[in-house]
């Protein structure tokens, strides 16, 4: 790399961004203002914030809210003090983070809240999760979660709901990351992370306490090109429950559509984790998963097929891969015997790219029934999707012909 390019890469210690902000709601009968301080770190006796922002050249501020509660209508933000990736503890930093390490942190929080009853790991890469499992241990999970998608999760972050153990940082260890979050870290861990220097070792306490932010809201500022600011609730998906689903069935023309088989309690599990887990991924989206664990994640398309038929080759690629680096311990891509490629894509092919049997889950309705086709063809046995298309019937009857089953949240989850 010439040596101009990488000193583009390096850090911009010092920004211009002042010590506190203030954001005031004013109407006629009142003014509620958001207080937020600057958040620093002191890493060898020198205070730091953000590295920079998307990009180097970018700077950069996180601001923690401090004080202030905005209340519109019935619904007002989360109160000041339960802070999550705004007040990060930062226990090993090598390079201190940047702004996509900190929304990378922060999406897998947004996704890693639903999911407390069992160890479960989220790994994400530019804002959006390539892996993610729960399984009845950590390092399971987090084992499940890498080989997902084991050239994406390269370079990625990590976000654990569990202490982190020697097992499981062992297995972190193997492969390169740029960040770790976790409630904490077992006796001995930190010194297996001291091996990798530059991996950001976050500890955020109140991950054991992430259940409380099911449901909780706070406001989103999106900047316009001219400096405009358009601020939103953030998103909070209400089903997350077998009791807030609801069976497909759709009048058309007279005629009543409905879903002839009901999911399986194996099926409500995936389709309920598939569906949280959607809600941290870049619209249009459609993504498959089985047994708790992702297989085929498709993101930030224009088209719902398009995106169907992306997470479904997807799904191909990652398991070749996965198959040939457990049998051959290299990628698939590096594999010059052609012999072992023919017999690993035979395996692939023979499972459908592990889709058999996995749930399609798609954040908005099918317009048509060629989205839900795809998966079909697949062996797809269950779908989740927000339901409301005038076409509903369409897919209502591409499952039944497949003896699949769908269910409908009534809810859209575009996340843009």
């Amino acid at each position: 790399m010439p040596e101009d390019l990488k000193k583009m890469y390096r850090t911009i210690m010092d920004d211009h961004f002042p010590p506190r902000m203030e954001i005031s709601f004013v109407d006629e009968h009142k003014r509620q203002t958001l207080v937020y301080e600057k958040v620093v770190w002191t890493i060898d006796n020198v205070q730091k914030g953000l590295r920079y922002g998307e990009n180097p050249g970018q700077e950069a501020a996180l601001y923690r809210l401090v004080n202030g509660n905005l209340i519109l209508g019935d619904t007002e933000t989360i109160q000041t003090g339960q802070y999550l990736a705004s007040d990060i503890e930062l226990l090993q930093s090598g390079k201190h983070p940047g702004k996509t390490n900190l929304t990378d942190a922060d999406n897998a929080l947004n996704i890693l809240r639903y999911f407390v009853d069992q160890p479960t790991v989220v790994i994400v890469k530019h804002n959006n999760p390539c892996g993610v499992a729960r399984a009845g241990t950590l390092v399971e999970a987090y084992l499940k979660a890498n080989m997902a998608d084991r050239v994406a999760a390269f370079g990625g972050c990590i976000a654990v709901n569990r202490p982190v153990d020697k097992a499981t940082a062992e297995a972190i260890t193997q492969q390169y990351a740029e960040v770790i979050v976790a409630p904490d870290f077992e006796g001995g861990v930190m010194d297996i992370f001291a091996e990798k220097k530059n991996l950001r070792v976050i500890r955020i306490a109140n991950i054991d306490r992430l259940q409380a932010f099911v449901g909780q809201r706070c406001v989103e500022f999106k900047s316009l090109i001219d400096g405009g600011i358009i601020a939103q609730w953030s998103f909070v998906p209400t089903s997350r429950s077998k009791a807030d689903l609801k069976l497909a069935e759709c009048e058309y023309k007279g005629r009543r559509y409905k879903i002839k088989r009901e999911p399986t309690p194996k099926e409500y599990d995936d389709l309920l984790f598939g569906w949280l887990v959607e809600s941290g991924i870049t619209s249009n989206s459609v993504i498959y998963v089985k047994d708790s664990v992702t297989v085929g994640i498709g993101t930030g398309e224009q088209d719902r097929v398009g995106v169907a038929e992306i997470a479904r080759d997807k799904a191909y690629r990652k398991l070749a891969d996965r198959y040939c680096f457990e049998s051959h311990g290299i990628p698939y891509n590096d594999l010059k015997d052609e012999d072992k490629r023919a017999e690993i894509d035979r395996r692939v092919a023979n499972e459908k790219g592990g889709l058999m049997g996995a749930a399609m889950v798609s954040d908005a309705f099918f317009p048509f029934r060629d989205g839900v086709d795809v998966g079909l063809r697949q062996g797809i046995s269950a779908v989740i999707q927000p339901g409301g298309s005038e076409n509903d019937y369409q897919s209502i009857e591409a499952c039944n012909e497949a003896n699949a089953t769908m269910v409908y949240t009534g809810q859209r989850s575009f996340k843009h």
